[in-house]
């Protein structure tokens, strides 16, 4: 069974040189029938940004156990977490104060009903250059962008993928 709520507060964050560590997912799926690439973009929690889920990485659970944490309490999703595509330093709109981003692609296994910040947040799924549209973070895109470039790249397998 599931947890239903957040985690929430600050208390067990991980910081490296005074930067928040934040891990986020680009949860993705190929569309039945025509087998198309789809992302799952969420909206922030005051609804004015869209963005891949993302949240603080804790002291007590790995990158992968966060970056999947993090899909099932904002966007209801669970998976397959692959390996990581990359790391990023950007600046929090909110706070003014500096984070490190690591993202992972997200292989979708389920879409729940239910999750955490189904009152907070809508989810939509869209093709890749949509997402790309109206994903509001710099540092999201050029991960989404990697993702892509991982997928079309004809020198890598589905072993490369993996952690």
């Amino acid at each position: 069974m599931m947890c239903l709520v957040s985690r929430t507060g600050r208390e067990l964050q991980r910081y490296d040189m005074g930067r928040r560590l934040v891990v986020g997912c680009i949860p993705y799926r190929y569309k039945d029938g025509n087998g198309e690439l789809e992302v799952l973009v969420i909206s922030s929690q005051k609804g004015h940004a869209m963005m891949f889920p993302k949240g603080g990485w804790e002291l007590d659970e790995s990158v992968e156990e966060a970056a999947l944490r993090e899909c099932f309490e904002e966007a209801g999703v669970v998976g397959v977490v692959e390996c990581a595509l990359g790391k990023w330093s950007f600046k929090s709109k909110s706070r003014g104060i500096f984070h490190e981003g690591h993202m992972f692609p997200m292989l979708v296994a389920e879409q729940l009903e239910l999750w955490p910040e189904k009152n907070l947040r809508q989810r939509v799924w869209m093709k890749v250059e949509e997402a790309r549209e109206v994903c509001q973070s710099w540092w999201m895109k050029e991960a989404l962008d990697v993702f892509v470039e991982r997928l079309t790249s004809p020198t890598l397998t589905k072993q490369d993928f993996l952690n």
